[in-house]
C-alpha cells in the first residue's frame, strides 16, 4: 500500500458526525500489511515477525490494517483567481495535488470529481477533466453531499475567495465534514507578504477582469498585506470550525502539499 493511501485510510476510519463517530473507509475482504513495531504484551504471537526479530535483536510484531475500499472525491477551484501565482499559476499546483490524490487509488477503490455541477466517476478522467462553465463553490459542495456516498474521503483545493460569511457556507462546510473525511488545501494569496508594485500602475481584478489605474505606495502595500492576512485567517477559521483537515497549497509543490496535509512530510 502506498504511503498516501495508508494515510487516507487512517483518516477515513473516523468521520465526525455531530457528536458521534461514523466509520469512513469501507471494509474490504481481508487485511494488508502496514508496518513493523516492537512487541507489546498482549500481541498475538502469530504476528511476530521472526526474521525481523533476528535482524533487529528484539521481538517485532507485524501490524495489519483492515483492507478497505476507498471512495476518493475531489473538487478543484477553477475560478480565475487560481490562475495567479508568483512563478506559475496556483492551478498548476492544484493539478499536481489532485493527480496525487487520485493516484493513491488502488484496485477496487472508487473515484469521483465534481466538475460543472456533475460527478465524473471514471478514474482516468478525474485527473484531466476541466470545467467548461463558471465555478460555483457553494453549489459544487452541495452536489458533493448528494453525489458521493457517506464515508468518502473528500479533497477540496481552493483559494477560498468564494467563501462568503454567513450561515449558508458554514452549514455547507459542516455538512461535508459530517458526511466525509474532509481535507482542504488552501491556496494563499501569492502576494500576501506584500504587493511587488510601486507608483502608478494598472491593476486587473482576477475574478471580474476589470482594470483601473491606481497609485501603489508604502501605505497601500501595508493595507493590502494586512487585508490579505486577515482574509486568509478568516478562511482558515471557517474550515477549522467545521473540523476539516487543513493544508496549504504550495505553488511550487502540489503533491508535496497534499502529503504534508496528511503528515507524510
Amino acid at each position: 500500500m502506498n504511503p498516501l493511501r495508508s494515510a487516507i485510510v487512517r483518516g477515513a476510519r473516523h468521520v465526525y458526525a455531530g457528536g458521534t463517530v461514523a466509520r469512513g473507509a469501507r471494509p474490504g475482504d481481508g487485511y494488508v500489511f502496514d508496518r513493523l513495531r516492537g512487541y507489546a504484551e498482549g500481541d498475538d504471537p502469530r504476528r511476530i515477525d521472526w526474521s525481523a526479530t533476528a535482524r533487529i535483536g528484539s521481538l517485532q510484531t507485524r501490524v495489519y490494517l483492515e483492507e478497505t475500499v476507498l471512495v476518493l472525491g475531489a473538487l478543484v477551484d477553477e475560478s480565475p483567481s487560481m490562475r495567479l501565482g508568483r512563478k506559475r499559476p496556483l492551478s498548476a499546483a492544484a493539478a499536481e495535488a489532485v493527480r496525487a490524490w487520485f493516484g493513491a487509488a488502488e484496485n477496487t477503490d472508487r473515484a469521483g470529481r465534481i466538475v460543472d455541477e456533475r460527478l465524473i466517476g471514471d478514474r482516468r478522467a478525474t485527473v484531466d477533466v476541466r470545467a467548461n462553465g463558471p465555478f460555483d463553490l457553494r453549489r459544487s459542495l452541495e452536489l458533493a453531499v448528494r453525489a458521493l456516498p457517506q464515508g468518502s474521503s473528500f479533497l477540496l483545493i481552493t483559494d477560498g475567495l468564494d467563501i462568503a460569511s454567513g450561515d449558508a457556507f458554514a452549514d455547507a462546510l459542516l455538512r461535508i465534514a459530517r458526511r466525509f473525511d474532509a481535507t482542504v488545501l488552501l491556496a494563499r494569496d501569492p502576494w500576501i507578504d506584500g504587493l511587488p508594485l510601486r507608483g502608478f500602475v494598472r491593476i486587473r481584478d482576477a475574478e471580474t477582469g476589470r482594470s483601473r489605474r491606481v497609485f501603489i505606495g508604502p501605505r497601500t502595500r501595508e493595507r493590502y498585506r494586512k487585508a490579505s492576512a486577515e482574509r486568509d485567517a478568516a478562511i482558515h477559521a471557517a474550515f477549522e470550525r467545521a473540523r476539516w483537515r487543513i493544508g496549504t497549497l504550495d505553488e511550487a509543490d502540489g503533491a508535496g502539499s497534499l502529503e504534508r496535509a496528511f503528515g507524510l512530510r
